[in-house]
């Protein structure tokens, strides 16, 4: 009996599971990186190597069709074999919430859920016998409840991941009294809570997020599952007869997810990636897998794993990829094991790994304080997993001999090393916000003892859904000349151009990552790379960096109908079409931009072959027939408009085509108010033109309303007072 994790290290070291006739994966359900890759490897090592080798996927609420069509193999499912198994009768209890309460969002649960969870423990207690299991999705609620249960007549004991063993042992054994175990997930599947005769359900489960963009994760709380709840109820009826209270509404049941996300498609994915690679199937390519990894996260770890030196060019695993993994942590811990060992000495690499990579709780976000508490031994549980996984990492860790320096200035090393993305500068001006060499903000929790710190390392860190900075969970404060050693790779000193407080800026520049260390102003930038901050900080601001003179802006009213009446080759001139096509290499600076011919600029997009055809095409003015020449209106590229008294368009049979279609006419009264729109002049003068001839003649009896428009000769005059 194995861990999943550990039949992956035995499949990549032996692929033809010597003197191994069956492998059974339990709690498949559960979707674990490490679950979904033994399954994979066990399938290629049953294609290539051992037909003979029998397979059996467990759950009890597995997605058995699917697991079946993948173990077949051969187009045929494998067979399905169901038990009900010796589980008692569980009664449901819908309790919902009697007032509304908001959605879970980021960490936050809404109090009022909280309360009402710890109002159904109460009723839970009145109403049933046996020992009530809750189900909620954190310590943080945990505690909430546990203080809203005060007084209860029970023992109210936490059960989560973070607490020191002696106390989760406590919560696992059956006392003289009734018992409210508050626990998480833990209890789902993992660990049988005896005496427990009730489950009172929140509906919430914490699951982890990756945050690509910034290296990051982060939980967030979502509804759980139907499988997951289906998994709580029946902790109910493991002893007898029992009964679930679900804090939500039978509707609301059916419209949960089915199943949990698997880890795959929110996780990140560099260990998983490293697997693959030393598999032999970068990516995936070859395995059947149950699930594709997301590309954009896969991308990312490979990106990842050519920075570590794990893989070649070509995905496939290198002799250092294959040391990171043999490691056994992730390729990350791994790095900073191989490699801080000779910098700060075997034992204590692996003691600050070991701390980074075991299921611990950290006293506080100071690391080195939770490093000192684990030297003393002050939690006995804790302490012992520790120092055999301290025991386990020094044998993987090459023999080194290393000068002695200061435990903060070691850890941060370690750390640094595994994370060169997170070290951290002190913002100007704040003593609790810092810049990650990664380019995210870091703030501390409100009385951390790292408060002033100039520099971190930051070991843990989440950023929760709608917040700007990310927060500080475990780092070592550090100095300068640490964090440089430490993130060498991202130490670079380079000219920069670019485009700063709305103008073009040359520096050089020496930055750890992100975090600027020293610039000094270039006397001399780099014409192409002036020419690149221009265009930058054109895209940055906007096409209003230009003098956009009335010509311009009417020439540009002007090829928009064009481009619009009559598609290529008129040119596009819609914003993200200019800041294309503009020629702006010419300017070193926002006063040259104001420079700029923007009238020259346009005609110059217009290709010689049509450029003479420009006033025919899109005429700024045209002449009516009475001769007077007025102005089109552009504003609308779809429709160019000309306002135009009635009287003076008598005589035209059409209107004239402007950008390829008929110019739409806003006729207009003697007054100069509108009394009719159209593009349709023939039509008009036959339906339209009878109606307003009848209203307006007597209102403007000195000006012409002939009953035939089209053959009348245009006017723009009124006859004379008699």
């Amino acid at each position: 009996m194995v861990t999943t994790g550990l039949l992956v290290r035995r499949l990549q070291a032996d692929p033809e599971l010597s003197g191994v006739d069956a492998v059974v994966l339990d709690e498949c359900h559960e979707r674990h990186l490490d679950t979904d890759l033994a399954l994979a490897f066990c399938l290629d090592v049953r294609a290539t190597l051992r037909p003979d080798l029998q397979l059996l996927a467990m759950s009890a609420t597995a997605q058995a069709q699917r697991l079946a069509a993948l173990l077949g193999g051969d187009g045929t499912p494998a067979p399905v074999v169901e038990t009900t198994g010796a589980l008692h009768d569980v009664d449901v209890v819908w309790a919902p919430p009697s007032t509304q309460v908001d959605p879970p969002h980021g960490l936050r649960v809404d109090p009022q859920l909280l309360t009402h969870v710890a109002g159904t423990v109460r009723r839970a207690l009145a109403e049933q016998s046996g020992d009530v299991l809750v189900f909620l999705p954190g310590a943080g609620e945990i505690g909430t409840v546990a203080g809203r249960l005060s007084g209860a007549d029970a023992d109210v004991l936490p059960l989560h991941g973070r607490l020191p063993a002696a106390t989760q042992d406590a919560a696992l054994q059956a006392g003289l009294r009734r018992r409210v175990v508050l626990a998480t997930a833990l209890a789902e599947s993992s660990l049988t809570v005896p005496g427990v005769r009730v489950v009172v359900d929140a509906g919430l489960s914490r699951v982890p997020r990756a945050d690509l963009a910034r290296g990051l994760g982060s939980l967030v709380t979502v509804r759980a599952s139907r499988a997951a709840v289906t998994q709580r109820a029946g902790r109910a009826g493991r002893e007898g007869p029992g009964a679930v209270y679900r804090c939500w509404t039978a509707a609301e049941h059916d419209r949960l997810p089915a199943h949990d996300e698997p880890e795959v498609a929110t996780a990140d994915l560099t260990a998983f990636a490293l697997e693959l690679a030393g598999w032999g199937a970068p990516g995936g390519r070859g395995l059947a897998l149950l699930d594709t990894p997301p590309p954009a996260a896969l991308l990312v770890a490979e990106q990842t794993l050519r920075s570590l030196g794990a893989v070649d060019d070509e995905g496939r695993a290198t002799a250092r990829g294959r040391a990171l993994t043999a490691v056994g942590v992730h390729p990350r811990l791994a790095r900073a094991l191989l490699d801080g060992a000779p910098l700060v000495g075997r034992r204590r690499a692996a003691e600050v790994v070991a701390l980074l990579s075991a299921d611990l709780s950290f006293r506080s976000d100071d690391l080195g304080a939770s490093w000192r508490g684990l030297r003393d031994g002050s939690d006995r549980g804790a302490t012992a997993r520790w120092r055999e996984e301290v025991a386990r990492l020094e044998r993987a860790a090459p023999e080194a001999t290393a000068p002695r320096l200061p435990d903060d200035t070691a850890a941060g090393l370690v750390v640094g090393l595994a994370h060169p993305e997170r070290l951290a500068r002190r913002r100007p001006g704040g003593t609790g916000t810092y810049l990650m060499a990664a380019g995210t903000g870091a703030e501390l929790s409100p009385g951390t003892a790292l408060t002033g710190a100039p520099w971190l390392a930051v070991a843990v860190a989440d950023r929760s859904p709608g917040r700007r900075d990310a927060r500080v969970r475990a780092a070592v404060a550090i100095d300068e000349a640490t964090a440089l050693e430490a993130g060498t790779a991202q130490h670079l000193e380079r000219d920069e151009v670019t485009w700063r407080n709305g103008d073009v800026a040359g520096a050089r520049v020496t930055r750890l990552g992100a975090i600027v260390l020293a610039e000094r102003p270039l006397a001399r930038p780099d014409p192409a790379a002036v020419a690149a901050a221009v265009a930058d900080g054109l895209r940055l601001e906007g096409l209003g960096l230009l003098n956009w003179t009335p010509a311009a802006r009417d020439l540009r009213a002007r090829l928009a109908a064009a481009h619009a009446g009559l598609g290529s080759p008129w040119p596009a001139v819609d914003d993200e079409a200019l800041l294309a096509a503009i020629d702006v290499s010419g300017a070193r600076n926002r006063a040259d931009l104001r420079r700029l011919d923007v009238v020259g600029a346009l005609r110059a997009l217009v290709p010689w072959q049509v450029a003479g055809e420009l006033d025919v095409v899109v005429p700024g003015r045209i002449e009516v027939s009475t001769g007077s020449r007025i102005r089109i209106d552009y504003a609308d590229p779809d429709v160019p408009t000309l306002s135009v008294r009635v009287q003076e368009v008598f005589g035209w049979a059409q209107a004239p085509l402007v950008a390829g279609r008929p110019l739409r006419l806003q006729l207009l009264s003697p007054a100069q108010r509108v009394v009719a729109t159209t593009a349709d002049l023939a039509g008009f003068w036959v339906t339209g033109y009878p109606a307003v001839r009848s209203e307006l003649r007597g209102r403007y009896p000195r000006h012409p309303w002939p009953e035939d428009p089209a053959v009348a000769s245009a006017t723009k005059r009124a006859r004379p007072r008699t």
